[in-house]
């Protein structure tokens, strides 16, 4: 069997060992990063614009404990998609489905629905 290893392997490799450098390093200068979850809803969805915010936002979210864990990962030359599921350790679960455009090899739009456990009583 022979294996391929696709670029955006560094991708999956980067969101799971929790390195925001390098998942930020995927986004173009002027990339938009949509999330849609119980917090942000269509309506009023959050949106990180830039490498400072999506920076930011990629340093919080590495910076917090908890797994991460990249399957069903696709990609084109222009897109990419993927399911990560995170795990904290209270065993609170977070499955995100992403999909994004690449101009140039580099994230320029992405938009995330992530659903989480319901809160323990």
């Amino acid at each position: 069997m022979t294996t391929v290893t696709s670029p955006i392997t560094s991708l999956k490799d980067a969101i799971e060992s929790r390195d925001a450098e390098g998942v930020t390093a995927w986004y173009a200068d002027n990339a938009v990063l949509t999330i849609l979850d119980r917090d942000n809803p269509p309506a009023a969805p959050a949106s990180y614009r830039g490498l400072e915010e999506i920076g930011a936002y990629y340093r919080d979210i590495c910076g917090r404990n908890m797994e991460h864990s990249v399957e069903d990962m696709v990609s084109t030359n222009d897109g990419l998609g993927y399911t990560q599921r995170c795990r904290y350790p209270d065993g609170t679960r977070v499955v995100c489905v992403t999909v994004a455009r690449l101009v140039d090899g580099k994230i320029t739009r992405q938009t995330v629905v992530q659903v989480w456990d319901a809160p323990s009583s």
